[in-house]
């Protein structure tokens, strides 16, 4: 059968260094799609969590990170990520897509390590932007010039339903967007380069994407 299973997956952060910083918002599509042409069946799930950074670290950051993603820390203080259902859904999908994967994957590594047994694929790396005459990679570029949206709320659920959409349109080459993705060579497994110095407790943004 053609038919696969993927997860799109944006993540909002305390900062930059999943060392120091931690996930505040995690958001997963799971869709059905055709593997032979890259076509988009069907959404079969969504999910959107929010948590409070435990770290001292993270907490430090939480101003400065605010400017980007706009989430007040009275909405996220005292919430927690379902990990049981965010584990469940990684275990349900063949592979997993995101706008400048290597920064999602390193934060959702510290919660599910599990994720590094996926094939991962970087939609801003591996699809030939600024060959189809596109000035960079961000996201609100991309979603802006194929007239999905005039914006960029920096929300992880918004993110992942802009990066579907767009997935699902085809290149100038009259080919899925996604298709050309998934025919690339996935990631390398993800290797942490420095040792944590706090561990988060498991109950989950891209910057400048």
């Amino acid at each position: 059968m053609n038919i696969n299973i993927g997860c799109i997956v944006d993540v909002e952060t305390t900062g930059l260094s999943p060392d120091y910083d931690e996930m505040i918002e995690v958001a997963l599509i799971l869709f059905s799609f055709n593997k032979k042409t890259g076509e988009v069946i069907d959404i079969l799930e969504e999910h959107t969590y929010l948590r409070e950074p435990l770290a001292a670290t993270a907490r430090s950051n939480y101003d400065a990170a605010y400017r980007v993603h706009g989430i007040p820390f009275s909405d996220v203080k005292g919430k927690e990520f379902d990990d049981y259902l965010i584990n469940e859904t990684f275990n349900k999908t063949d592979l997993i897509i995101a706008h400048n994967a290597s920064f999602d994957r390193s934060f959702l590594f510290r919660m599910y390590p599990n994720i590094n047994e996926k094939k991962w694929y970087c939609s801003m790396r591996n699809i030939k932007w600024k060959d189809y005459g596109f000035l960079n990679k961000k996201l609100l570029t991309l979603v802006k010039g194929h007239r999905i949206a005039s914006t960029q709320s920096h929300r992880a659920l918004d993110d992942t339903i802009q990066l579907l959409n767009l997935l699902k349109l085809k290149s100038p080459k009259d080919e899925f967007y996604l298709k050309e993705l998934i025919t690339t060579k996935a990631m390398r497994k993800y290797q942490p380069k420095v040792k944590m110095d706090f561990q988060p407790k498991k109950t989950g943004s891209s910057f400048f994407v």
